[in-house]
């Protein structure tokens, strides 16, 4: 009996990964999308088929003997991580895919164990995949959430760089509430006109937030929405370095660098920000407040 028939048939599966024969399980097989992943060039901009197959191991108890649906764990859990994941942003990997899935699935009490399959249809003339193996409690934990949702402070390199600069930053720096800065490209960038245009315009603002954070070590710079959400629930102070994010997104009216006032808007309904602020700078999107770039005091009445 191969992989494919041990991992996909419930009663083969038990036996092969040890199993107490014991626990129940709910499967979703061959669930296929059109999906744009991959590290290479070529797969950047383009969709190929992905398929899914989850089998969740349910704990004991949890069963239908009342026949009440609201008492066992839905097929929908199973559907509903594959489709979160993937609305979430771009991926390189099949192997980051398929643990977001995993850790999805096992956050429902019910679910005791993972088995996840995900496979490229298109890259050759079979299938090339990953599968894993979860149980609850492994693979890499989630994040604390902060205790309070965070600011998006955009500071324009005109308060970025000038007088007030390092007074802005210590501002920043010392608020009870998590907060997280989003900077100008280096040099105005154009609209993008494609996504090679796109990344380069993006690249030029995660060089400004990495200058930053080489001259205040108390910011952490975060290119991702994980690299995000731990620095924010560790208390580090945060500079958006957006390019992975926003090039990433599966979002088509993501803002592009020629518009950094909007990637912070964007950024902050993408976190669920508490507040958006911009220092000096008029707010060409609704639900932006606009502060006096010579009163950083001024921050504190958002903490």
């Amino acid at each position: 009996m191969d992989a494919t028939t041990t991992i996909l048939d419930p009663h083969a599966r038990a036996t092969g990964s040890g199993s107490d024969g014991f626990n129940d399980r709910i499967s979703v097989r061959d669930y296929t999308r059109e999906v744009e992943i991959g590290a290479f060039s070529s797969e950047r901009g383009v969709t190929q088929r992905v398929r899914f197959n989850v089998v969740l191991e349910v704990a004991r108890g949890m069963g239908g003997d009342d026949d009440d649906v609201d008492t066992v764990l839905s097929y929908d859990t199973i559907v509903e991580a594959i489709e979160g994941e993937l609305a979430r942003e771009r991926l390189n990997l099949l192997e980051t895919l398929a643990e977001r899935i995993a850790q999805r699935c096992l956050s429902d009490q019910r679910a005791v164990r993972a088995f996840v399959r995900v496979e490229k249809l298109d890259r050759v003339p079979g299938a090339l995949g990953v599968e894993i193996v979860r149980s609850r409690g492994e693979g890499r934990p989630e994040p604390r959430p902060a205790t309070l949702p965070p600011l998006v402070l955009f500071l324009p390199n005109a308060v970025l760089n000038g007088a007030e600069g390092a007074r802005w930053r210590d501002a920043a720096a010392r608020l009870s509430r998590p907060a997280i800065l989003v900077l100008e490209p280096v040099s105005p960038q154009p609209p993008a006109t494609g996504a090679a245009a796109l990344r380069a315009g993006l690249l030029s603002i995660d060089q400004n937030a990495w200058a930053l954070a080489a001259i205040d070590s108390r910011f952490a710079v975060a290119a991702s929405r994980t690299e995000i959400d731990w620095a924010l629930a560790t208390g580090h102070p945060v500079v958006w370095a957006p390019a992975k994010l926003v090039a990433d997104a599966v979002d088509p009216e993501r803002p592009d660098a020629s518009a950094p006032l909007d990637l912070a808007h964007w950024l902050g309904a993408t976190i669920e920000a508490e507040r958006i602020l911009t220092v000096g700078e008029g707010a060409t999107s609704a639900g932006i407040t606009v502060l006096d770039p010579h009163a950083p005091e001024r921050l504190t009445d958002f903490a």
